[in-house]
């Protein structure tokens, strides 16, 4: 329920945020654009560290990351 203009500045806010810098952002084959029309795609090595979880607009949107080893 959004309370005001504040509030439903707010959520915007934090939703361009997710959606500009944390979601996956997927391609043609889940694959780089830059790699979609190669033959073999690349095997990407994933970090070592602690996953970790932001919470944005109370749990709503949750972005899943590697912390740094």
């Amino acid at each position: 329920m959004v309370c005001g203009e504040k509030h439903l500045n707010h959520i915007v806010r934090e939703f361009l945020t997710h959606y500009h810098e944390e979601r996956p952002h997927q391609s043609r084959g889940n694959v780089p654009l830059s790699d979609a029309d190669a033959e073999e795609p690349r095997i990407l090595k994933f970090p070592s560290g602690e996953v970790k979880c932001r919470d944005r607009l109370g749990g709503l949107l949750r972005h899943y990351y590697r912390e740094a080893a």
